[in-house]
């Protein structure tokens, strides 16, 4: 069953709530795809590690004011295609333990299928940056979309990316994509591969008991 909480994303309220289970930016760490490890996950979890304050980090505090640019303009551009939600009022929670908190709420108008949307904003400063997300999503956001649907029961992801390069110049240019992901059979069985390895971590976090390294793959 699908709960939804009233709290206000970022307030210190939902950061203590994000302490109580796993969301969607933390699911990769549990399969060694994330910024941090799995253990580091587990030690942030049982209060051995406080989370990285990144709120300060320039790209990071432009992904958080651009966001709300970037889903108004996504809903003009497919205001024929999506209704578009946003409420940064309400988390999604599932088995107690599992949340999503969304950028966005979809409505297909076609089919009048839920999704989601998922927005990322992504500085190019390296070929192999681009090289992760030509013609495919990272391995960590697409767990993410994985778990985003897993929790709310929402049928299909828009991710929304923006990418900027700067040139030597200092001038700034910037080109959209979007990435759809829908519940093929391939996605279905990574859903719940990944709602099994998730129930599996957080055995661990209730029991107290430090997990096995998963190392990233090279």
């Amino acid at each position: 069953m699908v709960e939804k909480i009233k709290l206000l994303h970022g307030s210190p309220e939902w950061l203590a709530f994000r302490k109580t289970g796993i969301g969607a930016s933390e699911a990769a760490a549990i399969l060694g795809a994330g910024s941090i490890s799995n253990v580091e996950l587990w030690e942030e979890k049982v209060g051995l590690r406080q989370p990285r304050d990144l709120s300060n980090i320039p790209r990071v505090r432009y992904g958080s004011e651009a966001e709300k640019y970037l889903v108004a303009l996504f809903a003009l551009q497919y205001e024929d295609r999506y209704s578009v939600k946003v409420n940064k009022r309400v988390v999604y929670r599932k088995d107690g333990f599992q949340f999503a908190s969304l950028d966005g709420e979809l409505t297909d108008k076609r089919s009048g299928e839920l999704g989601i949307y998922e927005g990322k904003t992504v500085v190019v400063d390296s070929r192999s940056t681009w090289d992760k997300w030509r013609g495919q999503i990272p391995q960590q956001y697409y767990i993410q979309v994985l778990h985003q649907m897993l929790v709310t029961g929402r049928k299909f992801v828009v991710l929304n990316a923006e990418f900027r390069w700067q040139g030597e110049d200092e001038q700034i240019r910037t080109e959209g994509q979007r990435y759809l992901i829908t519940q093929t059979e391939s996605v279905l069985s990574d859903m719940e591969l990944l709602d099994e390895l998730e129930h599996g971590f957080w055995g661990y976090v209730q029991r107290n008991e430090r997990p096995p390294r998963i190392l990233p793959q090279i």
